[in-house]
């Protein structure tokens, strides 16, 4: 007689997959690429130049007898620039984070790993959020740093004690934030990089400067350019008080409130995102 023996297998014990554990995964996948770094050092850099560039006109100006007021370059007016060519980069990041893993495949790990598929979502937004408002403020304080010594003979640097200097800084990494989750949101409706990537330069950079040619004789053009997504949102960043006119461009349509602008540029981010949460959850990988 033999006698059988029965050797239980070892249990591995499986925790569920929460938003904690989705984020720290992401958060590794975002710094594993060369492309963030490059992507951040690009906005800084960016940030930089074009603050140093206008402080430099600044001081050109300034050194011809003009004052700031008669030209509308003050130290605020300088800072308010800077979030130019950044927001179409960072813009860009938020595309990448998503499409990305479209074009290698590794979204099909990524959704198996979390069947819910929201959580993947939700995390990346959360990072994108985070970095791109981490940089705004970063860059800011780096262009207002670098501008102090060019602006000493056109009026000194913005005051920091002023309440637009302070929504200024804040503001830049607050419309960067949003901005990268607009591009995140995009890029998982498109799931293609080319294609999102034209469709928000499109929406953020093109629209507006097209209704503006457009809109000689057209009231209605008129009535929507102030909640257009980038004309509403960077009134929380460029300077002037509520209700202004873009300087130096007579006939546009007055502007909305800083927060108020904010608010709607937020209700197109929101939308955006709700939309691409919905066909992340219907589509295949």
């Amino acid at each position: 007689m033999s006698a059988t023996t029965s050797t239980a297998a070892p249990t591995v014990p499986v925790r569920p997959v929460g938003l904690g554990r989705v984020l720290r995964s992401e958060w590794v996948k975002l710094w594993s690429l060369r492309s963030t770094y490059w992507t951040i050092a690009l906005t800084l850099l960016a940030m930089l130049m074009l603050a140093v560039l206008m402080a430099f006109a600044a001081g050109a100006v300034a050194s011809e007898g003009f004052t700031p007021d008669e030209v509308g370059l003050d130290g605020l007016t300088v800072l308010g620039t800077a979030y130019g060519m950044a927001q179409l980069v960072i813009a860009v990041l938020g595309v990448l984070v998503v499409t990305g893993e479209y074009s290698t495949g590794m979204i099909r790990s990524s959704l198996t790993a979390v069947p819910t598929r929201l959580p993947v979502l939700v995390a990346k937004a959360v990072l994108v959020a985070v970095v791109s408002f981490v940089v705004g403020v970063v860059g800011i304080a780096l262009a207002y740093v670098a501008t102090m010594p060019m602006l000493a003979d056109a009026g000194g640097p913005a005051d920091l004690g002023d309440p637009d200097t302070l929504r200024m800084f804040w503001g830049t990494g607050l419309y960067l934030a949003a901005v990268g989750l607009f591009g995140l949101a995009i890029g998982t409706l498109v799931r293609h990089s080319a294609g999102a990537i034209a469709v928000v330069v499109g929406v953020l950079l093109i629209l507006p400067t097209v209704l503006q040619l457009a809109m000689n004789g057209l009231d209605w053009l008129r009535d929507i350019y102030p909640y257009l997504p980038t004309t509403a949102g960077d009134r929380i960043i460029t300077a002037g008080g509520p209700g202004e006119a873009m300087s130096g461009m007579p006939g546009l349509p007055e502007l909305l409130d800083p927060w108020v602008g904010y608010g709607v540029f937020m209700i197109y981010v929101v939308v955006a995102l709700l939309a691409a949460a919905v066909l992340l959850r219907r589509r295949d990988a």
